[in-house]
């Protein structure tokens, strides 16, 4: 259980120095992500071959494996647009819109799940809601440009139909699982960033001796492929409220790191809004939990 959750914890950290690192890396936010994907999809490739080769569950789960890749186009399109908000409005505002992604998968889940919505949840919700307009509305009419709010939002409702299209595979788990929606997010990025821009910037000799290429190795290599690796094998030891409740440590840490190394300023009223956002959602997810609970009591005191 300990070593599990230093291993989880390891990994929130290295998540939430995504937005540090990227900030020295001077490249378009897709080309970012491309490299960052290319990487670690090659890691993580690279591991499953030479630890699980013999023990793959996707070729005979074709279904499952559609799920995950259309998980893994999700993930690339919202790590895309997360970065894009990484360049525009700094890494705290966007990662703590990123994360209102489980709050989304929350309210869709009785359309599509059939999942009770509790009052708990509700207000769970509206906390989050009212948190991400505070720190997202605040400097609207200042130097905070509504490109860079909207992709925001957009990187957190690409990560609420990744989560939404992984439900579909639950057979296919752990490291079969990461390194197969790495990849999908790898081709997705790809696809997206020859449509956008034509050939990645990268490829120029002017442009590619100017960037710092260890800022690229450790984004895509340690925090994707190693920080990945790290995730999932946590997750398979820890309880699931655990990992629930622990996983908003990623976006409080994204703003901690902005605010001491890249200097973004925390006013008290984003303050205000990040202890929403961090606050409601983990009262979702201790009410959903407690909700479970009392209904498998009940159906047990019925039989």
């Amino acid at each position: 259980m300990n070593n599990g959750l230093f291993t989880y914890l390891a990994a929130l950290l290295l998540f939430g120095s995504n937005g540090i690192i990227a900030a020295a890396i001077a490249l378009p936010s897709s080309d970012i992500v491309l490299l960052r994907t290319f990487l670690g999809a090659l890691t993580l490739a690279a591991i499953l071959f030479i630890t699980k080769r013999h023990n793959l569950q996707a070729p005979s789960r074709p279904r499952e494996a559609v799920a995950l890749i259309l998980s893994g186009a999700a993930l690339g399109a919202s790590w895309i647009f997360l970065f894009r908000a990484y360049q525009t409005i700094g890494v705290g505002v966007s990662s703590l819109l990123y994360y209102c992604g489980p709050i989304i998968v929350m309210a869709l889940s009785p359309f599509i799940f059939g999942e009770k919505l509790t009052g708990g949840k509700i207000a769970g919700f509206i906390a989050v809601a009212c948190g991400a307009f505070l720190v997202a509305a605040q400097d609207l009419g200042g130097n905070m440009p509504i490109a860079g709010i909207v992709c925001g939002i957009a990187s957190a409702f690409c990560y609420a139909l990744m989560v939404i299209a992984s439900k579909g595979a639950p057979h296919i788990e752990g490291l079969e699982n990461s390194a197969l929606q790495v990849s999908a997010a790898f081709v997705t990025a790809l696809v997206l960033t020859l449509v956008t821009q034509g050939a990645p910037s990268f490829f120029s000799p002017g442009i590619a001796a100017s960037i710092d290429w260890r800022a690229v190795a450790m984004l895509g290599v340690v925090n994707t492929g190693v920080g990945c690796l790290l995730y999932f094998s946590a997750v398979a030891r820890l309880p699931v409220q655990t990992v629930a409740v622990v996983g908003y440590l990623e976006p409080l840490s994204a703003v901690v790191f902005s605010a001491i190394l890249l200097s973004e300023g925390i006013t008290p009223v984003r303050l205000m809004g990040a202890a929403l956002i961090i606050g409601g959602a983990v009262f979702c997810e201790l009410a959903g939990k407690r909700a479970s609970t009392k209904a498998g009591i009940a159906q047990a005191a019925r039989a």
